[in-house]
């Protein structure tokens, strides 16, 4: 994948967790719209439970940015997934 596009990439889902962590996504969300938007397994959080879930999510796609920043093989190994 081109450097462009991984930045690219990163930034959009940047913006989706800071909507949930900082501007009221998370409120928002809860209930039958966590279950369509995160997952199966979110439909009976509440809005303190979706922001840890987009934070814990949020570090970790960090680290795989910045690693994927690095090494090539990182960002083509995200394509085959």
């Amino acid at each position: 994948m081109d450097i462009v596009l991984w930045i690219v990439g990163y930034l959009i889902s940047l913006l989706f967790w800071l909507w949930i962590l900082r501007w009221g996504g998370a409120a928002w969300l809860e209930g039958w719209k966590a279950w369509a938007v995160i997952g199966w397994f979110s439909g009976h959080w509440r809005a303190e439970q979706i922001r840890l879930y987009a934070l814990i999510l949020f570090i970790l796609e960090t680290i795989g940015f910045v690693a994927g920043l690095f090494s090539p093989t990182i960002r083509l190994a995200g394509l085959e997934i």
